[in-house]
């Protein structure tokens, strides 16, 4: 996926897209308070508070981030199941076996699944 001329893949696209309408939810505040407070004890805020606020920003969208990416992969993983996506290592043609190689999966979707969305 392209965003922004650059390269990113899916799933964080996905969750980055996501991100906004998160933004009410209960849970996230929950995280930014204790993004703050980790940062605090820390040391690890800046005193301008503007400057602080763009840190918690970005520590939070990283654990949404990632947090998003799980939520994804799960989804996926149903998919797989239904036989609608297939799973394969980046770079490679063979199913994806190996999950703890910290390579990209890559997701194909199969002809029946094609036929549905045509």
């Amino acid at each position: 996926m392209l965003d922004d001329g650059r390269q990113v893949p899916l799933r964080d696209w996905l969750c980055d897209s996501l991100v906004p309408m998160a933004q009410r939810d209960a849970r996230r505040l929950t995280i930014v308070a204790e993004v703050t407070a980790a940062l605090d004890a820390c040391n690890a805020l800046p005193a301008d508070a503007d400057e602080a606020s763009r840190v918690i920003d970005v520590e939070v969208r990283e654990r949404v981030r990632r947090s998003g990416r799980c939520n994804v992969s799960r989804a996926v993983s149903d998919l797989v199941r239904a036989g609608l996506i297939r799973r394969h290592y980046q770079g490679y043609r063979v199913d994806h076996h190996n999950r703890g190689a910290q390579r990209e999966a890559v997701y194909t979707i199969t002809e029946a699944a094609a036929s549905a969305l045509s």
